[in-house]
């Protein structure tokens, strides 16, 4: 492992900062740019078409609230509430979910309208049988932190703004109509449902309430206080359709409506605070955040917001790949999601609220995805969440009795496998990231990886899982044994011998599930026998031994023994021989295989996050001019400026962060030991701010659509002939010159010494 000898490791990584930072400061060219207007550069619309599942809407970075409207749902693709292709609106809901192969949220849906009430929601194909209205992508505006659309049936104009935990609304009536505004709260997207609603008239002004729900999150609990800028003439609360008396209702499908004396061209403001606590607590992130009126001010501020974000990382490019690079940049803030009050308070995974915490506490953890390249990603740019995203994982351990699997709105949801907290969590130890108990989240770790299901057990014993036994046995053996690389790790950095030894093997029993005879990953049985048929294309979703792929997408799924999986093949050319061929094979999927088998080069899916390290592999085995081209030839082909840009789920941002690593040239493949191998930027000049005064500058050289093969590097002025960089290399800030070429390098990164490595 690449962290030997711990106490001598952290004292050499303290000397060699100091000189590094040193002779940082000396080389550094580049005064880090004032803050510059990017968020020009954000194309809401990108990922919303197809199966990217993007939200659409306005939100700030990492804030609980994402207001956006919502469409008439017509399948999977409508996950987020939101599909390209649709022309409908329902109404305009504060909670979405992006990229996710799974619908849920979309909670407290809004939408005003005039004339005759509408108290069901409506069909496609009868437009105007309930309330929605339909709308033109040409009357539409979305930015970041703003949205706005034109609901051509009620002829008002809908405006959208957000700040952290409040969604603002600004409705103006071009009618003298009767003005309505419609509070649904049984409307929810895909699994979700509800299970408990409730709705108050607390005065001429300020309604309050919650909806409870069930779905992908078991037990979700979202609590809302709304103050509109209009007095409220009537307010008259419905279940479902029936008119119940007074003002206030609780029951399962509870609805609100209020009405209100407009006038032609007179804005409605709407402010419309959420929080997993209380309404009390929704009252008051309102007055917190947005105590006034001035919507103009709110979109300003959301602009800055998300444009300090996007600073963080200023290049020089063409205007599509900017264009294209702070979407993805954009993207990869939408969660963690805060999951707290404007004082703190949190709704725990045992239902319990947790007052004055000492950190933010976070939700909405896609692991299976994330800890590949997204959550490596935050150590270098947001440095400031990754000890309360550890923190936020010691919570819900405590409260749950286990580390978060996929965690969501205060619920484990335990989708998809392994126990990917792990890498995240090693990842941040290993650089420094500290600020919390680490003996009891290496206990919180060990308790992962010594369960009794889906497996595991069998892990435990040494053993391989049997795929007669368990479902994806493949896909869950190759993921837990990434996870006890990392425990191994930690282990040897905190000077546990005996735990390093027993994780280290257990990092090595992908070895069992690799057939010589036809070099995949197969499952084999109880008795030992390899499992027959045995198709590598074919994909049985949640019925065969892989998860959302097949045997030529799973054999590569060794990040942490690069070298080990290199030689069961045999060396450097037979395995360069068989990763070719998957990229170069023209077997097809068959019928039915999983749609997250997506964004295909031969049998290679950038679509799916299993796949996503594949083309660095080159670079093990002395060919690094082959990751080059694959990385160029992924990047064009399936990141583009169009709404189907994407070309698979975005999954909370790890398709746009393997985008973001691999537009700078480099990328995490082990993702817990701080080395990223280089591939081939597209970018002419980036400058990272690294926070503290640091910036990291990368100076891309002769770059062009020819040019995609990296010739010679320098590292703050020195020759650097290794096809990786080390994490700290770049956190001691400096400059790195890369000069790109039309033709390979016979010398760069090719010889061992050279290359990157796992141990």
């Amino acid at each position: 492992m690449i962290f030997r000898n711990c106490r001598a490791t952290v004292v050499l990584t303290l000397i060699a900062g100091l000189f590094v930072g040193s002779c940082a400061s000396r080389h550094q060219k580049t005064k880090l740019p004032d803050s510059i207007n990017l968020t020009k550069y954000v194309d809401s619309y990108i990922g919303t078409a197809e199966h990217g599942h993007v939200f659409l809407g306005a939100n700030v970075p990492f804030g609980a609230v994402q207001l956006g409207p919502k469409n008439i749902p017509e399948g999977w693709d409508w996950c987020s509430g939101y599909h390209y292709s649709s022309n409908t609106i329902l109404g305009f809901t504060h909670t979405h979910l992006s990229g996710t192969g799974i619908g849920d949220l979309n909670d407290i849906l809004i939408l005003p309208t005039t004339g005759e009430l509408q108290l069901k929601p409506g069909t496609k194909g009868k437009p105007y049988s309930g309330y929605l209205s339909t709308f033109s992508h040409d009357n539409e505006v979305a930015k970041a932190g703003y949205y706005s659309v034109w609901l051509d049936r009620y002829k008002i104009k809908a405006e959208l703004t957000a700040s952290e935990r409040v969604g603002f609304h600004k409705y103006t009536f071009s009618e003298n109509e009767q003005s309505n505004i419609i509070i649904d709260l049984a409307d929810g997207v895909g699994w979700d449902s509800p299970v408990k609603t409730y709705i108050k008239q607390l005065d001429k002004n300020t309604l309050v309430g919650y909806r409870w729900s069930k779905g992908w999150a078991t037990d979700q609990r979202v609590y809302f206080a709304i103050k509109i800028s209009t007095a409220i003439d009537e307010f008259s609360v419905y279940d479902s359709v029936s008119l119940k008396n007074g003002t206030e209702a609780k029951g399962l499908k509870i609805k609100g409506v209020a009405r209100l004396d407009v006038k032609k061209g007179e804005p409605v403001y709407l402010k419309v605070g959420i929080s997993p606590v209380s309404s009390g607590n929704a009252l008051a992130n309102i007055n917190a955040e947005i105590p006034n009126w001035d919507f103009e001010k709110v979109i300003t501020d959301a602009d800055n917001s998300w444009n300090k974000e996007l600073n963080k990382i200023k290049i020089t490019a063409d205007e599509k790949t900017k264009t294209v690079f702070y979407t993805a940049l954009y993207h990869t803030m939408f969660a963690p999601s805060l999951f707290n009050d404007a004082n703190g308070d949190y709704l725990g995974t045992d239902k319990k609220v947790y007052t004055k915490p000492g950190f933010n506490n976070y939700t909405t953890f896609s692991l299976w995805d994330t800890y590949r390249a997204f959550h490596p990603l935050y150590t270098i740019l947001h440095p400031d969440k990754v000890n309360d995203i550890i923190k936020s994982f010691l919570a819900i351990y405590d409260q749950q009795g286990k580390l978060p699997v996929w965690h969501l709105m205060g619920n484990e949801t335990n989708t998809m496998i392994g126990y990917h907290a792990i890498p995240v969590i090693v990842d941040a130890y290993l650089k420094g990231f500290r600020s919390y108990d680490v003996e009891k989240v290496y206990a919180a770790m060990k308790h992962s990886a010594m369960q009794k299901t889906d497996g595991i057990d069998y892990a435990q014993e040494l053993k391989y899982i049997p795929s007669d036994k368990v479902i994806e046995s493949v896909a869950k053996g190759l993921e837990y044994a990434i996870d006890d690389w990392c425990i191994a790790a930690m282990a040897k950095s905190l000077g546990k011998t005996e735990d390093y030894n027993y994780f280290s093997k257990r990092a090595k029993l992908y070895q069992f599930y690799f057939d010589k005879h036809t070099n995949f990953m197969r499952g084999k049985t109880s008795a030992g026998e390899w499992r027959t048929p045995f198709n590598p294309v074919s994909s049985v979703h949640r019925q065969d031994d892989y998860t959302e792929g097949n045997a030529w997408q799973y054999t590569w799924l060794v990040p942490q023994d690069v070298e080990g999986l290199i030689q069961l093949f045999g060396g450097d050319e037979p395995f360069t021989l068989k990763l070719d061929t998957l990229f170069n094979t023209k077997e097809k999927l068959p019928e039915g295989s999983s749609p997250d088998i997506s964004g295909l080069i031969g049998q290679y899916a950038q679509g799916n996050e299993p796949n996503h390290h594949i083309p660095y592999l080159f670079s093990f085995a002395g060919k690094p001019y082959k990751t080059a081209e694959r990385v160029r030839q992924i990047m064009d082909l399936f990141y583009t400026d169009k709404p189907n840009g994407l070309c698979g789920n975005e999954d909370l941002g790890q398709m746009s962060a393997w985008y973001i690593y691999s537009a700078l040239g480099f990328y995490p493949v082990n993702p817990a030991n701080g080395m990223y191998v280089f591939g081939s930027p597209i970018v002419d000049d980036a400058v990272l701010d690294l926070g503290n005064g640091k910036q990291f500058h990368l100076v891309v050289k002769n770059n062009n659509a020819k040019n995609i093969y990296i010739n010679k590097v320098s590292l703050n002025g020195k020759p650097y002939q290794k096809s990786y960089i080390l994490h700290q290399d770049i956190v001691n800030g400096g400059e790195m010159l890369i000069e790109m070429s039309d033709k390979p390098s016979a010398t760069w990164g090719v010889v061992t010494r050279d290359r990157p490595y796992s141990k």
